[in-house]
């Protein structure tokens, strides 16, 4: 892979970086649906009135401290790589539509809240089309966007 990489869109430049740098900080929701695969999942939605949390226009929400800077109420992309999607003893709620086995990893499309969501999950948890499993979205993994630019606004990594 190359040392640097250049992601152009329409004929103009929208970011240059190193592999990793563009994969782990995107500069907009453009990169981040670009670059990974499978893609990064975007939620569309606002910061909470609390600012302690996402909330999904279709009423999803997500616990992540909103960055200095961002105002409650502001509406956001909230994305989320499918690998730091994780399965857990206690947290949210999410319905198995789909699962996909690739080898040492099991590729899942997950109904949380009336939003799709992919994860990639290690190894090979024993889960099955249909059923409601608990998953957890670490905070320091989530990535925050300006809806109307598209523009990073933070990223915990």
């Amino acid at each position: 892979m190359a040392d640097k990489i250049v992601v152009m869109r329409g004929g103009h430049v929208v970011q240059i970086g190193t592999p990793l740098d563009l994969y782990d900080r995107p500069a907009n929701v453009f990169v981040a649906g670009f670059i990974g695969s499978p893609a990064m999942n975007l939620l569309t939605g606002s910061v909470h009135p609390s600012g302690t949390a996402f909330v999904s226009q279709v009423g999803a929400r997500i616990a992540f401290p909103a960055p200095v800077g961002v105002g409650a109420g502001r509406d956001v992309v909230l994305g989320l790589r499918p690998e730091d999607i994780a399965i857990a003893e206690s947290g949210l709620d999410a319905r198995v539509r789909i699962v996909e086995p690739t080898g040492a990893e099991l590729q899942v499309i997950l109904d949380f809240q009336g939003e799709t969501l992919t994860a990639v999950l290690h190894g090979r948890p024993d889960i099955r089309e249909g059923e409601t499993i608990k998953i957890a979205l670490p905070h320091e993994t989530l990535h925050l966007f300006d809806k109307q630019s598209g523009d990073r606004l933070a990223a915990t990594r």
